[in-house]
């Protein structure tokens, strides 16, 4: 390394010790000045595998996290399907352009699909000539999708939709903002009286001229007659792998490296009632024959174009292990007797023969038409949701665990029972547990599992969150108590096995639940502090764990964590160090590291620094970078560091290990 690049990086910490000078003094008010030691012994006797899928995400059909969220459909309610099955019915949020006098809008059963017969209705009284003009513009429906489409300039948007008339037929279709006087695209449907006689189904591309993140979708003519249509789906051509899921959100998942997916909830899963339930085998195949369904839990419609295929095909993309929470028969207000409980055991089955199976057998090969002959590695299924105290749980869970383990015995069951206190009464895999809680109490449980017996199932602590007050919208006061808590996981690996935090997302025009971690709307997405604080946690799964300990005094305050992991894309190892600094007070920590059969290269070795002026302090869609991590280069990277520590703050040292010669500053 040359002087230059030397004094950068002396330069760039002493920056580093400044701004953490000043959040402590001028930001977060410090009452005073702790002096404390951490020793951590990183000698390999000492070290111990973490599991490799210690931490990942755990995604809901909550706050419109998949309509109108991560599944990039910009129509909403697209097959009319969401006022119910009777007809006449409510078309909502389809609006009509135009008059009583100039066009009738209703629903029938006439469609095409069996499984969605409800279809829409145009009956245009007005022309284009004659006493009764149509306006200008013309009439008909339009959709205002989720709180708005964000149609982009330049981008390429497949529009599919279903019609049917036994008129001539010259109909628009296009993306407008929502006032409807900027017109981005159009394509004009025009046909004979013969040709669309029968169903069928139009598919295009709209390339959009501007932009606009309030638009709309509007079907219109100037030409009087019936027309039906259906099944109408607008979806951007440039999504996340080409999946259909959005590219914005699916990065900002990404880049969480997270290594379990756990879906599709959650009380979702279970439903207010079983008929409104979460059923897998309804959303797979042909889009347009998913008949959707009432989230009733959450209060809203969803199409289930986001089903178990997508789910299981997001994994994939992510590189990370799925994790199916199936229906174990029980939602909030009903149960199915364990004597009638044999359909809903076959279609778990039939769930992981759709994942697993061969694509010549009778579910696999449902699969394998959608696009993925291969199968999916299907390891995990988790029986229910906090459903462990209903009458009729662990009678129901040993019927679907004896079948699942008989088909597949390799399959890990969890189960909703809590093993971390005393022994299950029943086989499992893993134990699911769920813990909402403030920040002080949240940070407190960094000793949760210290007493857990180190014998039996392993816990899965599938959905974690600060709640409460000074939870807010996600502040990093809540952030930090989460970090103290997953560093207790880690410090207690060999008896927790995986953990996911909850919700994910939030459509922040549907916040149902707060906090979230990921926040959105049409157009834009940013990281609560929360969803920051997990990007330290990263690096963590199947990583060496190191046992350490902290020397503060009367501060209980702080808390930390040592590990040693591999950077996949140039095989450099480091050494991280995790601080947590849960109080208002600066510390001076001395780091002493000892048994380390690697040298630290401090010209690689870097600082991240998560923390604000206020431990209330939020990030928003207009500074959505408020409560970010911020790194550094570590000149003083070694085996002894003498090291402040800013309050309300997560630090991380990353020390790169060297093989080829000492290059450290102490």
């Amino acid at each position: 390394m040359g002087l230059r690049s030397k004094y950068c990086g002396a330069l760039l910490h002493t920056l580093y010790i400044f701004y953490a000078f000043y959040q402590a003094f001028a930001g977060n008010g410090i009452t005073a000045t702790q002096n404390a030691l951490l020793l951590v012994d990183a000698s390999s006797q000492s070290g111990r595998k973490m599991p490799d899928n210690l931490f990942g995400i755990f995604f809901e059909e909550i706050n419109h996290a998949g309509a109108g969220g991560l599944w990039a459909e910009l129509v909403s309610n697209r097959g009319f399907e969401a006022g119910g099955p009777n007809t006449p019915s409510n078309i909502d949020p389809w609006v009509i352009i135009g008059n009583e006098s100039q066009i009738i809008v209703s629903t029938d059963r006439t469609s095409c699909f069996a499984r969605n017969k409800v279809a829409l209705r145009m009956e245009v009284l007005c022309d284009d000539k004659g006493s009764n003009t149509c306006p200008a513009g013309g009439v008909g429906v339009y959709n205002p999708g989720f709180w708005g489409m964000n149609i982009e300039r330049g981008k390429a948007y497949k529009v599919i939709l279903h019609i049917k008339s036994f008129d001539s037929v010259k109909l628009s279709v296009s993306l407008v903002s929502s006032d409807g006087r900027q017109n981005l695209a159009t394509h004009n449907i025009i046909a004979e009286s013969s040709e669309l006689s029968n169903w069928t189904k139009m598919e295009f591309l709209l390339k959009s001229r501007g932009t606009n993140a309030n638009s709309r979708l509007q079907l219109t003519t100037t030409e009087s007659g019936t027309i039906w249509v259906d099944q109408v789906s607008v979806l951007p051509l440039d999504t996340y792998m080409g999946d259909g899921f959005r590219k914005g959100l699916a990065s900002m998942l990404a880049n969480l490296k997270p290594r379990f997916l756990r879906y599709p909830g959650g009380s979702y899963v279970e439903g207010e009632w079983l008929r409104n339930a979460f059923r897998w085998s309804e959303t797979v195949g042909p889009w347009e024959e998913r008949p959707g369904h009432f989230n009733d839990v959450w209060k809203y419609w969803t199409d289930d174009g986001l089903g178990f295929f997508e789910f299981l095909q997001l994994a994939e993309d992510l590189g990370a292990s799925p994790v199916w929470v199936a229906n174990s028969g029980i939602s909030h207000n009903d149960q199915v007797s364990p004597s009638v409980i044999s359909g809903f055991v076959q279609n778990i089955l039939d769930g992981i023969e759709f994942a697993r199976g061969d694509p010549k057998s009778q579910w696999g090969s449902i699969r394998a038409t959608m696009g993925h002959p291969e199968p999916f590695q299907l390891n995990y299924v988790s029986l229910g949701n906090q459903d462990c105290w209903k009458k009729q749980y662990i009678e129901n869970y040993l019927k679907f665990y004896s079948a699942i383990k008989a088909a597949y015995p390799d399959i890990k069951i969890v189960t909703n029972c809590d093993g971390s206190f005393q022994p299950l009464n029943h086989p499992a895999d893993l134990y699911d547990i769920h813990v909402y809680t403030s920040s002080g109490d949240m940070f407190s449980r960094n000793h949760e599992f210290d007493r857990t017996t180190r014998n039996g199932p392993k816990a899965f602590v599938s959905e974690y969150a600060v709640t409460g007050n000074d939870a807010g919208k996600g502040t990093l006061v809540a952030a930090l108590a989460e970090a103290g808590f997953l560093i207790g996981i880690e410090r207690n690996s060999d008896v927790v096995e995986m953990a996911s935090c909850a919700p994910l997302f939030v459509n922040d025009n549907d916040r149902q639940f707060n906090p979230d971690a990921i926040v959105f709307n049409s157009r834009q997405q940013y990281g609560t502090p929360s969803y920051w604080m997990q990007h330290f946690f990263k690096h963590s799964s199947g990583a060496i764990f190191h046992p350490s300990t902290i020397q503060a005094g009367n501060y209980t305050s702080l808390v930390a964590s040592a590990i040693t992991w591999q950077n996949s894309h140039n095989d450099n190892t480091y050494l991280k160090i995790k601080i947590v600094n849960y109080g208002g007070d600066l510390v001076n920590l001395k780091i002493s590291v000892t048994g380390l059969e690697n040298n630290v290269d401090s010209s690689g070795s870097i600082n991240t620094l998560l923390t604000s002026s206020q431990p209330q302090d939020e990030n928003s869609f207009q500074n959505p970078k408020k409560v970010v991590p911020v790194h550094s280069a570590l000149p003083n990277a070694g085996t002894k560091m003498d090291v402040a520590i800013a309050p309300y703050s997560l630090t991380s040292f990353d020390l790169l290990l060297n093989l080829n010669g000492y290059k450290a500053a102490i």
